[in-house]
């Protein structure tokens, strides 16, 4: 984690997509001091990039970012180089919704009107949602959200979820990931960190939680029903 988000940059990169590209990369960035704490990449196979290769890069400590962009435009493979903000800065924290599409919804609702409410104020809150059905499905949506970048709280919205599923909101949990679930049949609902009966008020909730401005803490009602 960097401590001072200010510090944080990030580059993308096009470049052809040849063996040891990547590699030629990271051995100019490491040149730099430039501590890399994440990365995208991509091949294109349509558009006006078919066949060339993104890769984005978020990363701070870099001793001298210019000279450092100077040197990637120079490996010949490399077609461009930009400098972007970093997504925290555009997107920010991301509140995850997964479950059914009405239960969906109404939590988004929820979400989105109180993250504007903090975002107009300077705060970057987003709201990324997927309404799932299948127990199998649904488990390994829940299961990429301790992949997901910027991910800070998810949200079950269903109406009958367990099994597999509450496995895996074990493990986004021991990720360190809190998990808020609707109250609805099956298990889940005895594996989240709290349980909450308006979907609206669920969504609410989350972004409070992720919210820097906001006093609620999830770990201070961890285990109530609401």
């Amino acid at each position: 984690m960097v401590e001072d988000e200010n510090d944080l940059f990030a580059i993308r990169i096009i470049a052809r997509n040849l063996k040891g590209v990547l590699r030629d990369i990271s051995t100019i960035v490491a040149r730099y001091d430039a501590n890399i704490v994440m990365t995208h990449q991509e091949v294109f196979d349509s558009g006006p990039l078919k066949d060339l290769a993104e890769l984005y890069i978020e990363y701070h400590d870099c001793t001298d970012q210019e000279a450092m962009i100077g040197e990637l435009e120079k490996i010949p493979s490399v077609q461009a180089v930009h400098p972007f903000e970093p997504f925290s800065h555009i997107y920010g924290t991301r509140v995850i919704i997964i479950g059914g599409g009405a239960q969906v919804a109404q939590v988004a609702l929820g979400a989105v009107n109180e993250a504007d409410r903090h975002n107009i104020r300077g705060e970057r809150i987003s709201v990324d949602t997927i309404p799932l059905v299948g127990e199998k499905t649904v488990a390994q949506a829940v299961d990429a959200v301790a992949r997901l970048p910027r991910a800070a709280i998810l949200v079950m919205a269903g109406s009958l979820m367990g099994g597999e599923i509450s496995k895996a909101v074990d493990r986004v949990k021991e990720a360190g990931i809190p998990v808020i679930a609707l109250k609805m049949a099956g298990s889940v609902p005895d594996h989240a960190d709290m349980v909450v009966t308006d979907p609206i008020q669920a969504g609410v909730f989350a972004v409070m939680h992720v919210s820097s401005k906001a006093v609620f803490d999830i770990t201070r009602v961890r285990g109530r029903e609401f």
